[in-house]
């Protein structure tokens, strides 16, 4: 794969606190995300003229549902919207490994077969870690590797999460966590999430 602006890895959340319908409005917002021209234009937008996006899907268990497109322009982006409309729910529902999530998402993250300006782990998810590994450790492991994680709070059933999130999961320059009310509103959150993180590529 060729070298990109940004190598981006959306770990999601399919735990057993996301039922059917969630998870189906989580992998629609991702795809719909994908399909906005202005997110398209985002990923192909910096020195390089591209970014690399696979889709982590976890639970206690983690699986990789999008191996690595890559996105320079709008046909890229709508494959990868295409791939994401298709994903099933690899893993079964269960605890919320955070932790064990991060660590499979660094790892898919040192298989990307190419060079990125700014590799980036997306954590998206509606729960504090219940089980293995806390995110924390693996949160300091990936700043010193030169990796940044982000975060997007689903608040539905934990109002605290964010604060949870920006004090045990985010971390490296520049990262920030977002809150997002309902798996309702995913949609719109994680288009204005992937926006600051493809734009962050063109300053890198």
């Amino acid at each position: 794969m060729r070298d990109v602006d940004i190598a981006l890895c959306l770990a999601v959340d399919a735990s057993s606190s996301v039922d059917h319908d969630e998870f189906g409005l989580m992998m629609g917002g991702l795809a719909a995300a994908f399909r906005d021209p202005e997110v398209a234009a985002a990923a192909a937008g910096g020195p390089r003229g591209a970014a690399a996006v696979s889709v982590l899907l976890w639970s206690v268990t983690q699986e990789v549902a999008v191996p690595w497109m890559l996105v320079d322009g709008a046909g890229g982006a709508a494959a990868l919207a295409d791939a994401l409309d298709a994903t099933p729910r690899l893993v079964p529902p269960g605890a919320t490994a955070l932790g064990e999530a991060m660590r499979a998402a660094l790892g898919l993250l040192a298989a990307f077969p190419g060079q990125a300006a700014r590799p980036v782990v997306d954590v998206s998810g509606d729960g504090a870690g219940n089980a293995g590994m806390p995110p924390a450790p693996v949160r300091d492991a990936a700043v010193s590797a030169g990796v940044v994680v982000n975060g997007l709070a689903v608040v539905n059933e934990e109002p605290d999460l964010p604060a949870y999130y920006a004090a045990q999961v985010i971390g490296g320059p520049g990262a920030f966590v977002m809150e997002c009310r309902d798996y309702a509103d995913f949609a719109e959150a994680i288009r204005r999430k992937l926006l600051r993180e493809l734009r962050g590529a063109l300053t890198a």
